[in-house]
């Protein structure tokens, strides 16, 4: 049985990881319970390295933005499913997923920390909502698994938003740059490439889960 004590320096190890990856004091403070004035003293210092800005505060921004950032959202929340379901908590699994997006894409990294809390707290209906309003489904064409609004039906030959990364993979060039994959001989074997950089967050790697 953890302790008073256990639980204090899980939060504080917790909130430096989070402050690590970019995380404001307010989002610190919600998924660790530590107020953000012990945060900003025992993180940031200096006053000027405090992340700034509006917080994302809607899930809307995922069906209304562009079909890379909605990509990228869709490896972090896949990712945070799947720790979820294994049985860690809502802050591990955020922090593991996160770190996990930040192994297959390149800096600067296109979703904040931040924005990804937003987008999990829609998913699980915790921290900024108590009800879910997005789901993770799986795409039955090429098997990823991908966001979608609660209650969304998968109809055959409907387009999940990798696949229609791969539709448009050869024609442009900013996806191209986006995900970029290593030297191949055709683009067919380029589009390929990307499926299985896709399909890795899919899957568990010792690295992405603590030991028991």
């Amino acid at each position: 049985m953890s302790t008073r004590g256990d639980r204090q320096l899980r939060a504080i190890q917790q909130a430096k990881q989070l402050a690590a990856l970019g995380a404001r004091l307010k989002t610190i403070h919600i998924m660790t319970g530590l107020p953000p004035r012990q945060v900003q003293r025992l993180f940031f210092p200096d006053a000027r390295t405090i992340p700034r800005g509006r917080a994302p505060d809607s899930a809307e921004w995922y069906h209304g933005t562009n079909l890379i950032l909605r990509t990228d959202a869709c490896l972090i929340g896949a990712k945070y499913r799947q720790l979820r379901n294994q049985g860690l908590t809502a802050s591990e699994a955020l922090i593991l997923a996160y770190r996990a997006y930040q192994s297959v894409t390149q800096p600067p990294y296109r979703i904040s920390l931040d924005r990804a809390f937003n987008l999990v707290s829609y998913v699980d209906g915790i921290w900024l909502t108590h009800t879910p309003t997005l789901s993770v489904l799986t795409c039955p064409g090429c098997g990823c698994e991908f966001i979608a609004a609660i209650g969304t039906t998968i109809h055959p030959g409907e387009a999940c938003p990798f696949c229609k990364l791969l539709e448009r993979f050869h024609v442009d060039h900013r996806i191209q740059a986006s995900y970029p994959a290593r030297p191949v001989i055709n683009m067919a074997e380029r589009q390929l490439g990307m499926l299985a950089l896709f399909h890795k967050l899919s899957f568990a790697a010792e690295s992405d889960t603590p030991a028991e």
